[in-house]
């Protein structure tokens, strides 16, 4: 899994040169395979089939979900985002970090169809980039970033924002949970690249003290673990994208996609998000977005 500002309200609908002109083969789907220690006894549980793409979203059915084509010297990368306001969008540090700057999908399907009549791409600038300040890329914490928008955006049925979990719900583990992870990432290990069209998984979450048995010890409380029972997972390209949890009356965010292993996304290994309910102060004196 690892997973520019001279714009006016008039270019909301349309697509910039920049995304127009993308070779999609030169894109990278950014991955995170951390340099931290995992488990080389822990049983694989190898799936019996490639079903690593779970579902085909239909369209309008996660209007929250963003997708970043970033910029960096050597080129170009795919991540995913929350749309948490009209202004801003939550994604993870490492997708943002050292990037040039970000053309940010809202209300795509197809991601790379610059014909779909809802997508809007809005560029945004490195000085819009918020990374968390004490972000580590080695040992994969506080993996969580922030991206203001250069303009309000309108909402309709296709952009719509998801919620941040209340104060009150920051002692909820989720454990046992059934949520969703939605993302344009690999659909399978031998997957290319990111795919087109936005899909999504529906998992149970996993205890932390379970899921370390894997990642000995390195996955932190500010993280959450999702089950990848018969190869059901976020994989390469959803790096950032949401993961939420309805509670029958309303949908929160309460992850983003951080980290997997480098053995595949089929393999059976749990998967790891930042967990949002961490870090709401940080998102609140940054944003001016709060949960209380």
């Amino acid at each position: 899994m690892k997973w520019l500002i001279v714009l006016t309200a008039c270019l909301l609908g349309s697509s910039i040169a920049s995304a127009n002109e993308v070779d999609w083969s030169k894109v990278r789907s950014l991955d995170v395979y951390p340099a931290i220690p995992i488990n080389p006894r822990m049983p694989l549980g190898g799936p019996e089939g490639r079903i690593t793409n779970g579902n085909v979203a239909a369209a309008k059915q996660f209007p929250y979900q963003a997708g970043l084509l970033l910029y960096f010297e050597d080129g170009a990368s795919w991540c995913g985002a929350s749309l948490i306001s009209d202004r801003w969008l939550l994604t993870a540090a490492h997708c943002t970090d050292g990037a040039l700057g970000v053309d940010v999908y809202l209300g795509a399907w197809n991601r790379t169809d610059k014909t779909e009549k809802h997508q809007h791409i809005i560029y945004v600038s490195n000085r819009n980039i918020i990374v968390h300040e004490t972000y580590d890329g080695v040992a994969i914490v506080d993996d969580i970033s922030l991206i203001k928008l250069p303009v309000s955006i309108e909402f309709n049925d296709y952009v719509q924002p998801i919620a941040l979990p209340k104060v009150a719900e920051t002692y909820d583990t989720y454990v046992g949970k059934q949520v969703i992870a939605s993302g344009w990432g690999k659909i399978s290990d031998s997957s290319r690249g990111a795919t087109d069209v936005l899909r999504f998984i529906e998992v149970p979450i996993l205890e932390n003290r379970v899921c370390n048995r894997w990642f000995l010890g390195s996955v932190k409380s500010t993280n959450i673990c999702i089950k990848t029972t018969g190869g059901i997972s976020t994989c390469n390209g959803d790096s950032g994208g949401p993961l939420v949890y309805n509670d029958g009356e309303s949908t929160v965010l309460i992850g983003a996609t951080s980290f997997g292993i480098r053995l595949g996304c089929e393999m059976g290994w749990p998967g790891v998000f930042t967990r949002v309910t961490s870090y709401l102060p940080w998102i609140e004196a940054k944003s001016g977005i709060s949960s209380k």
